[in-house]
């Protein structure tokens, strides 16, 4: 309801949304503070965790949140970790 005290008081929350496209016929799904990971296979899975976590521990190191960086910093520290943005999907 747009009036109901709950909502009114939530601040939107900034996650990082990692979606695996490959399958071996399992469905994963792994959460954290600031993250959900969704399919893949375990291989697939277990990348995006682990670049998902080493995001997370970077910015834990800078006192920030996802919601608190800029888009020039958060691809910053994702090019660190070995992810880049693909041209035209911005």
């Amino acid at each position: 309801m747009p009036g109901s005290p709950n909502k009114k008081n939530k601040k939107a929350k900034a996650i990082l949304l990692g979606v695996g496209l490959d399958s071996d016929g399992h469905k994963r799904v792994t959460t954290g503070d600031n993250f959900a990971l969704v399919g893949g296979s375990e291989e697939t899975h277990e990348v995006m965790t682990e670049k998902a976590i080493k995001i997370q521990e970077k910015l834990k190191t800078k006192g920030k949140t996802l919601d608190q960086v800029s888009r020039e910093e958060f691809d910053d520290i994702a090019a660190s970790v070995g992810l880049r943005r693909t041209p035209g999907l911005e």
